[in-house]
């Protein structure tokens, strides 16, 4: 399937390790030139650096989205360096599953405001294109209660339903809006490898919960969101994808 990436113009936040990766690689590999950020400044140079010897089309900043000036600036930046913007993901999360308030704050502020932050600073490139896309990385901790539920949980629901209404708002616009709820992902150095490492009885009964018997690898994840922000995916808008390995026991209707 041609997927029409070629010629557009990506930024995705979130872009040096696993899932962001994987989808910064994907867009590349399929024509579209990208922007990323993530907060630290080696890990941006090294993945701009190993992107740009593959031949993509891509650059990276490092940039914290909880700091909302700075956000606002990359994504004007990015815009100029691409000469627009086609498509946004908002990969980033602050993977706070704590219960304290300090998880709950932070969850607030990286997940929620950073997602709210980063379309409202795309939106007016998102309304000059033909091609307009968001897709927003939620989670299963979303849609059921599990070992996430709290902060986590809560945040990756709430990122959900601002997709779903940003989806209705923005039809007239010609502006898709999906997101995407991946279930465990195990990549080295992600949140699985840890807990693999440190409490191999959670990873264990993890592990064990999904029929596949595995968890999904980052471009598995990358693949569904690719998909969702190409051309190829345009009557889709205001869908949540479940990409779980049949993880999770709810019905979508």
């Amino acid at each position: 399937m041609d997927l029409r990436l070629t010629g557009t113009r990506a930024i995705v936040t979130g872009g040096t390790k696993g899932i962001g990766r994987a989808i910064v690689e994907l867009l590349a590999a399929e024509g579209a030139s990208v922007a990323f950020c993530a907060r630290t400044e080696k890990d941006v140079q090294a993945a701009t650096t190993r992107l740009c010897a593959d031949g993509a089309t891509a650059t990276g900043t490092a940039v914290d989205v909880c700091d909302a000036a700075a956000l606002r600036t990359w994504v004007t930046q990015a815009a100029g360096e691409l000469g627009g913007i086609d498509i946004v993901v908002s990969n980033v999360s602050a993977l706070a599953i704590g219960d304290d308030v300090d998880s709950w704050q932070k969850t607030f502020q990286t997940d929620v405001l950073g997602t709210v932050g980063l379309i409202a600073a795309a939106m007016p490139e998102l309304e000059k294109s033909t091609a307009g896309s968001i897709v927003t990385i939620a989670s299963v901790s979303g849609r059921e209660v599990d070992f996430a539920a709290g902060s986590y949980g809560a945040a990756k629901a709430a990122i959900i339903h601002y997709t779903q209404g940003l989806a209705f708002q923005l039809a007239g616009k010609n502006i898709r809006a999906n997101s995407v709820s991946p279930g465990n992902t195990y990549f080295d150095g992600g949140v699985w490898q840890h807990i693999e490492a440190t409490n191999p009885q959670l990873y264990a009964q993890a592990l064990a919960l999904n029929p596949t018997g595995r968890m999904a690898g980052p471009d598995e994840i990358a693949r569904a969101v690719v998909f969702l922000a190409s051309p190829a995916a345009s009557f889709i808008t205001g869908t949540n994808l479940v990409v779980d390995g049949a993880l999770t026991r709810g019905v979508q209707f």
